[in-house]
């Protein structure tokens, strides 16, 4: 199927692209779990937003599977994620004023290159679809990699403590920004799935909003720890 990122597909056409059944395609439309507007009483895809879900189904943010022990095993958070990766107290009151915050720091820290390029690919993404995923909780990254702009992948965590407004499909505001610096054509990055499903656990998430600055690094570590 030809590459057009505003292309509207059709049932049969998503299905076919999936390489899924129709009947499949259409509970997972009716139950929310793939992007889709209903026209009538047809469904109707945008190639581009479906490119966009199906990448961050891959990197395991958007209700992705959680990594098998064998993925685990290689798995290292000292080669993504420090304690200077922590941005306890995001000033910007915008979804756009966070990522420009996000993407200044990466610079600082030297894990990309050009923050202005960094700062347009990630708004790119986000146009297309909100990296939001609900309970408070957004994993921004480029929507495509390039290793001559990321020097290493890496992963910051920011957190506002007022909430932002992502565009979340559940409504409601941002607290933890987890931004993903991505250098190649990953399918699947075990780390980044493990702190993904580690987010999705309800008690953490609030410990992480109410933590004192210098506790946020350290109590990642230590929930990581515990899942061995």
């Amino acid at each position: 199927m030809p590459t057009d990122p505003d292309r509207l597909l059709t049932l049969r056409e998503l299905a076919d692209y999936l390489r899924l059944g129709e009947r499949t395609v259409l509970k997972l439309a009716q139950q929310g779990e793939v992007p889709a507007a209903r026209i009538g009483n047809q469904w109707r895809f945008k190639q581009g937003v479906i490119d966009a879900w199906l990448d961050d189904q891959m990197l395991g943010v958007r209700g992705g599977r959680r990594p098998d022990p064998d993925e685990l095993a290689s798995f290292s958070i000292d080669t993504c994620f420090a304690a200077d990766h922590v941005l306890p107290e995001l000033e910007g009151g915008t979804r756009a004023a966070v990522l420009e915050e996000l993407a200044r720091a990466a610079h600082a820290l030297e894990l990309v290159r050009d923050p202005t390029w960094f700062l347009g690919a990630l708004l790119e993404r986000e146009n297309i679809l909100t990296s939001a995923v609900g309970e408070g909780v957004a994993f921004p990254h480029t929507l495509h990699r390039h290793p001559e702009q990321v020097s290493r992948p890496f992963i910051l965590l920011g957190r506002a403590r007022a909430g932002v407004d992502f565009l979340a499909p559940d409504g409601a505001p941002v607290h933890l920004v987890v931004l993903m610096g991505l250098r190649y054509q990953e399918l699947h990055l075990p780390w980044l799935a493990r702190l993904s499903a580690l987010l999705r656990e309800r008690p953490l998430r609030q410990a992480l909003i109410d933590a004192e600055p210098a506790a946020i690094y350290p109590m990642i570590r230590e929930r990581l720890a515990e899942l061995g």
